[in-house]
């Protein structure tokens, strides 16, 4: 069961990481439905500035505010993976040294 359950968490893993690289090259794809929302706002609002002839540093600042937040909350599912990834493999190893002494305590000689 063990390694199964790693292999789950190195696909959400990389999954993750995907998510992360995304949202790095400013795709949408990666974010969840409020923070498309956020983001066209914000580059809807900054249009509207430049159509009025404005200044759109606002809009930029908001922008970048948003892009800060999604990262950092992909990169804490990231991490949040990596410990959960550890944990199960200090579980299995653990498991694995309490049969091997178990069946060495057991034997015949």
């Amino acid at each position: 069961m063990g390694n199964s359950e790693i292999r789950r968490v190195d696909r959400e893993i990389v999954k993750a990481e995907r998510k992360l690289e995304a949202a790095r090259q400013h795709e949408l794809w990666p974010l969840t439905a409020s923070e498309k929302r956020k983001v066209i706002t914000a580059l809807a609002g900054g249009s509207h500035a430049v159509l009025r002839g404005n200044s759109t540093t606002r809009a930029e600042s908001k922008l970048d505010r948003l892009t800060v937040q999604i990262e950092s909350r992909l990169a804490a599912e990231l991490s949040a993976l990596r410990t959960v990834r550890e944990t199960l493999i200090r579980e299995d190893a653990k498991t694995k040294a309490q049969d091997k002494a178990a069946k060495k305590s057991s034997g015949w000689w």
